[in-house]
């Protein structure tokens, strides 16, 4: 179980890894935003798309509301509409957003309370938002590979000083 004063110090390291995941979105090539770079998988556009509608906002917002709508199939269309690089960044801004302003109203009665999932299974909702730090984690790194396959240098992972202002650490936090 874990109450929202220690999920607003999780949600504060997840502050500063969005701000390296924004850097990394920035140093994706602007004309290789709907490339394949590795087949199979989504494209850049697409994958930061899903990290950003499901992987934050639909989550923590989910956990706030007690359901977490499945946002999959909305993410093409959503996909289809950004046509620029600066579009993208806006987006994954806009979507941190909205899931910091639904995690800043939490209470630890969200974070106790079941979490309907149209996945298999309900969570409580601590957990839930431990599932956006692992599916975040784990899609961030997707999009290292990418860029990385597309000529780019991604951001160093523990440059936290380097985000931008909003997403640096705070006083006495990681640095």
């Amino acid at each position: 179980m874990m109450n929202h004063k220690a999920a607003l110090q999780m949600w504060d390291l997840l502050r500063q890894r969005h701000g390296i995941a924004m850097r990394a979105i920035a140093a994706l090539p602007a004309d290789k935003l709907d490339s394949r770079p590795i087949p199979n998988m989504r494209s850049p556009k697409e994958l930061v798309v899903h990290m950003y509608d499901l992987v934050i906002r639909a989550i923590v917002e989910g956990v706030e509301r007690g359901e977490i709508f499945d946002t999959e199939a909305d993410e093409q269309e959503i996909a289809s509409g950004i046509r620029s690089r600066d579009e993208l960044l806006q987006y994954a801004r806009r979507s941190w957003d909205a899931a910091n302003k639904a995690m800043n109203a939490m209470t630890d009665t969200h974070l106790a309370n079941e979490v309907k999932t149209s996945w298999g299974r309900n969570f409580p909702g601590w957990m839930a938002l431990g599932i956006t730090h692992d599916e975040f984690l784990h899609h961030r790194g997707q999009l290292y590979a990418y860029v990385r396959a597309l000529g780019a240098e991604p951001p160093n992972v523990w440059d936290f000083k380097g985000n931008e202002p909003a997403y640096q650490p705070r006083t006495g936090a990681m640095a």
